[in-house]
């Protein structure tokens, strides 16, 4: 049973998310053993996001319809880190240091450093954006649909329908600036690095561990 559930979320991943790998259930295990590990990971994980959104505005506040959206999002995902925050809180936990994200970090390796036109330097950070989220949408999904904490998994289902948001708007903002078909092609690219990266992963209690 275990083998052809772990296949269902690679299918749904793939279909929804376009990502290659699915996140085995069984991660939820170590998640719910040590549940304030998870949330403090997540809390950092919602601020870097937002961190991200802002710099992008800093960075390339020529490109407008990009602004915008970063503004929603840096909102959005501060909004998401007190929420998280406050369940912390109401659990008797107290918010640990901030943790290093290691599958973040072997994601950016995919991109070339120097020698690209402005243009190029945003697609990269836009899809680097859209991956993010597109990976945690696909871990809320898991933990909604398998964590025994009937709170904790409605809290998880909301926030998935809002990652899976930012990533399609990421991916299609991405697309306007650096053309459909190249970025298609450099997104196909990077859907195989991340599968590679991810199959390191779902070992901890971490969003992305």
């Amino acid at each position: 049973m275990a083998f052809y559930t772990t296949l269902y979320f690679c299918h749904m991943a793939k279909r929804m998310l376009s990502l290659k790998e699915g996140t085995d259930p069984q991660w939820v295990t170590l998640v719910q053993k040590d549940l304030e590990e998870i949330l403090t990971d997540h809390a950092w994980a919602e601020q870097k996001a937002a961190s991200t959104a802002i710099s992008i505005m800093v960075q390339f506040p020529e490109f407008s319809e990009v602004v915008t959206f970063a503004a929603e999002v840096a909102r959005e995902e501060l909004e998401h880190f007190q929420d998280v925050h406050r369940i912390i809180l109401e659990r008797g936990f107290i918010l640990g240091r901030e943790r290093k994200d290691k599958y973040v970090h072997d994601l950016m390796t995919f991109f070339k450093k120097g020698g690209r036109s402005r243009e190029q330097m945003l697609v990269d950070r836009l899809l680097f954006a859209a991956m993010i989220e597109a990976r945690s949408c696909e871990r809320f999904r898991v933990l909604a649909d398998h964590i025994d904490d009937e709170d904790l998994s409605n809290f998880y289902r909301r926030l998935m329908k809002s990652e899976a948001g930012h990533y399609s708007q990421f991916l299609l903002l991405a697309k306007n600036v650096g053309g459909k078909e190249a970025v298609d092609q450099q997104w196909k690219a990077f859907l195989d690095h991340e599968k590679e990266v991810i199959s390191r992963y779902g070992k901890s209690a971490g969003i992305h561990g």
